[in-house]
């Protein structure tokens, strides 16, 4: 069996090696995952609800050890990752109400009684990504579990160590063997059986758009049920009768919170060109007063980026352009790079239209409000995004024109674990979150009984 070494990308020192599942591996998680799943579909759903509620509170218990280890493993701020350990707690407790309120529906008709019901699918198969783990897997994992189903979930090869945290506190919790399993392994192994193997009925993937599209394409050849949250170039469009100061002083946590390593990342600035200088000259105090530190220390604001790859794929980018100004970054190991401002040519650079995934945004100017949102929806994605306007009707025009799943008006909030969240176009397929999101790991049943 091979390892992995897991690396601390603020000192680029090894942490652990981790075992990587092979196919048989997986094909032997995903048996166990089938054999448990009769028994906890069964469970009644007030029990369901309680487990779900003991596993919340186990997870609460252990915030800060889970933090601990995602400051390590994954360069994230303590700030942020004390609140992504919050939000395993809290998703599993909201989707605890949900195994008393998965309701059919009595519909009338002729000769009888016709009735629905939500049966879960089975096992469903959680691939998540290294930016976030913890909250992406709660995304997955809190509502099919709810619904009835279980669970095998892969986490990135990069930042296993939460999932496997949270495994063992799901068995501390009473959450049956076999009903959550977390497989390490390489996307190309453990992920790619997932998408092929006929027992697993659902698949949840977020990444890349290039391999979610491999992955739909796969989940096709089984008429399998996919989720996929994919890539994102969400725009910050600012409107000069906006508050300038606040506008300007929210940028940067828009883009530069995790490093820039979020698919919601507001990574295009659009700044309406009357206002443009004015909010240039406010944003680059904003920047540079940035707390860039070892994730470590509790007053930093932004860690590194995960890797030296994903590092050398963010400074490919930034070579290529006129850098207006930058923020600091600490000198030293790790695979660190300062949050930094670009001025872009035109909507045609690579700058503007590729999701970099690192803390670099582009600012361009705009004339008016068609101009504004014209220039937002001219990508392949269309994740989230952020208006800044004083005006009401503006502000709604707007958020109705922008061919985005995730908008803010005055704010950057995009995840709620009580709301929808998803994406149009390339930015991906299906909603995870929100009071719903448990009918999507579940078939509707109709049965028509003859009086």
């Amino acid at each position: 069996m091979s390892t992995f070494t897991v690396v601390n990308p603020a000192t680029a020192e090894p942490v652990t090696d981790v075992e990587l599942a092979t196919v048989e591996d997986a094909d032997a998680a995903i048996a166990r995952a089938h054999e448990a799943f009769p028994s906890w579909a069964a469970v009644a759903p007030g029990e369901r609800a309680t487990l779900l509620r003991r596993f919340a509170a186990v997870v609460d218990a252990h915030v800060e050890e889970l933090a601990e280890i995602e400051v390590r493993n994954a360069g994230h701020t303590w700030g942020n990752a004390t609140w992504e350990a919050g939000n395993v707690r809290d998703c599993l407790n909201y989707y605890s109400a949900a195994p008393e309120r998965l309701f059919g529906r009595q519909i009338p008709v002729p000769g009888g009684i016709d009735v629905t019901f939500r049966e879960p699918l089975g096992v469903v198969g959680v691939i998540v990504p290294w930016n976030f783990p913890m909250p992406i897997m709660a995304w997955g994992m809190a509502p099919a579990l709810a619904a009835g189903n279980t669970v095998v979930l892969k986490p990135a090869e990069l930042t296993p160590l939460t999932a496997m945290r949270i495994a063992e506190l799901a068995l501390e919790a009473g959450i049956p063997e076999g009903v959550l399993t977390v497989v390490p392994g390489a996307g190309s192994v453990v992920g790619e059986r997932f998408v092929t193997h006929p027992l697993v009925r659902k698949v949840c993937f977020t990444g890349s758009t290039a391999v979610g599209k491999r992955v739909m394409a796969g989940c096709a050849e089984q008429v399998k049920r996919c989720t996929l949250e994919l890539g994102g170039k969400s725009a910050n469009v600012v409107f000069a009768d906006a508050d300038l100061a606040a506008a300007a002083a929210a940028a940067p946590y828009a883009v530069f919170d995790n490093a820039g390593q979020d698919c919601c990342a507001r990574s295009r600035i659009l700044v309406e060109r009357s206002a443009y200088e004015e909010f240039l000259s406010l944003l680059e105090p904003a920047v540079k007063a940035m707390a860039v530190l070892d994730p470590s220390d509790r007053r930093s604001e932004m860690g590194p980026l995960i890797s030296q790859r994903q590092k050398d794929v963010v400074t490919g980018y930034v070579d290529e352009v006129d850098v207006a100004f930058t923020g600091p970054a600490p000198d030293g190991p790790g695979f660190w790079v300062p949050p930094t401002v670009v001025l872009a040519d035109s909507t045609e650079q690579r700058i503007w239209r590729e999701e970099v995934f690192g803390p670099v945004v582009a600012v361009l100017p705009f004339e008016d409000e068609a101009d504004a949102v014209a220039m937002a929806n001219d990508t392949d994605y269309g994740l989230s995004g952020s208006i800044f306007t004083r005006d009401l009707g503006r502000a709604l025009r707007v958020a109705r024109g922008v061919q985005a799943g995730n908008l803010s008006v005055n704010s950057h909030s995009a995840v709620r674990y009580w709301t929808p969240f998803g994406g149009f176009k390339q930015s991906g397929l299906g909603r995870e979150l929100g009071p719903d999101a448990p009918d999507a790991f579940t078939e509707e049943k109709n049965v028509f009984i003859a009086h």
